[in-house]
């Protein structure tokens, strides 16, 4: 962390206002958690419209225009750094994991774009009066922990007195030109591969309800400080076209992503999408997440649902916001396996074909 004025440091004294007595629940300060908190993305795609698109050199190989993961800069013919940032407000109570979730979730975009990251500089808001400097401390440990699991330092960063808690990271990564893996170069014939199991925003929604297990709870921290190390390995592979992480609009809402950039439409089998094992109990019982309907608003008009086979929690599963979700690979038939072996180099245990790209119209429908 930079020692700049405004720095939080978990060893400095608290101010005479005081710092409350007693647990205090994270989840409770904040008014969403983890990546539901994302601005809605038809209320982002009006913001976007009225911003102009400013400079943009030949050397900024990936900037906004797609809505990749991350940023990336060319600075000779073997490297370009990768840029990204990724914060929020906790998805859980226990400090020492909200730190670790948020920080896997941000190192997450470099693997998305095929980088190797770099090093990470730390954004932080924390509500000083209430909060302990003990419970701020446990949240800056736990995001140092995935940054030394992920080989990479925390160089600086910024701290604000804020009201709600906030944490996350601004990442540095670098890539090879020749592998950079956009959210746009899906291919007809492509296969459709989900590295992670669907359901987080759900159990999350469970746990602020009081509706998780222990059990249930540890599966949810597990998939979410996982870090996506497949996505350099998958970058070098010429048959993977396209590759995106899913986060917080959801399946559909990050698969319709790719098919607008690649002017392509998906097919995907319901049947064939790795699923948490009490997502489907947990959404029928109503622990949605209020992002889930906004995903749906946003991207509804270009999905095919068959209302006869999708319900509520059917729609409510593919929209759920995933905090620190799974990488989506589009990748030709032929590397399936290649693919699929990575993943399971690495430990993905659930890595599952869900889809195919086809030709048509931008859109998503169900075989």
């Amino acid at each position: 962390m930079s020692t700049t004025s405004d720095e939080i440091s978990p060893t400095s004294e608290p101010s005479e206002a005081s710092v409350p007595v007693g647990p205090i629940r994270l989840t409770q300060l904040s008014h969403g958690g983890g990546c539901g908190c994302k601005i809605a993305p038809g209320v982002l795609e009006q913001i976007l419209a009225r911003v102009s698109p400013g400079l943009v050199p030949p050397q900024l190989l990936v900037g906004r225009d797609t809505r990749d993961d991350a940023a990336v800069y060319q600075i000779n013919d073997e490297q370009a750094i990768v840029a990204t940032t990724d914060f929020f407000m906790p998805i859980v109570d226990d400090p020492f994991d909200f730190g670790r979730i948020a920080a896997t979730n941000a190192i997450s975009d470099i693997y998305a774009m095929g980088g190797t990251p770099l090093f990470a500089l730390a954004i932080v808001g924390m509500p000083v009066n209430t909060l302990p400097l003990e419970t701020i401390g446990r949240i800056l440990e736990g995001g140092e922990s995935v940054c030394a699991k992920a080989r990479i330092p925390i160089a600086g960063g910024h701290s604000i007195d804020s009201v709600e808690p906030i944490y996350g990271l601004v990442v540095i990564g670098l890539v090879h030109p020749g592998n950079i893996r956009r959210n746009s170069g899906a291919q007809v014939g492509d296969k459709l591969i989900l590295g992670k199991r669907l359901g987080i925003g759900l159990y999350s929604a469970a746990f602020k309800k009081g509706m998780l297990s222990p059990h249930d709870y540890e599966l949810m921290i597990e998939l979410t400080t996982k870090l996506n190390t497949p996505g350099p390995m998958l970058a070098c592979l010429a048959g993977v076209h396209a590759m995106t992480d899913v986060t917080g609009f959801g399946l559909l809402g990050h698969l319709l992503e790719v098919c607008n950039g690649s002017g392509v439409s998906a097919r995907l089998d319901y049947s064939a999408i790795p699923v948490l094992p009490r997502a489907g109990d947990l959404a029928d019982r109503g622990c949605v997440t209020g992002a889930s309907a906004r995903n749906w608003a946003a991207c509804g008009d270009s999905v095919e649902l068959d209302s006869k086979r999708f319900g509520n929690s059917e729609r409510a599963l593919l929209t759920d916001p995933q905090t620190s979700g799974g990488l989506l690979i589009s990748c030709a038939p032929e590397v399936v396996t290649q693919v699929l072996a990575v993943f399971l180099q690495q430990s993905f245990d659930h890595a599952a074909v869900i889809g195919e790209i086809v030709e048509g119209k931008p859109g998503i429908r169900f075989i």
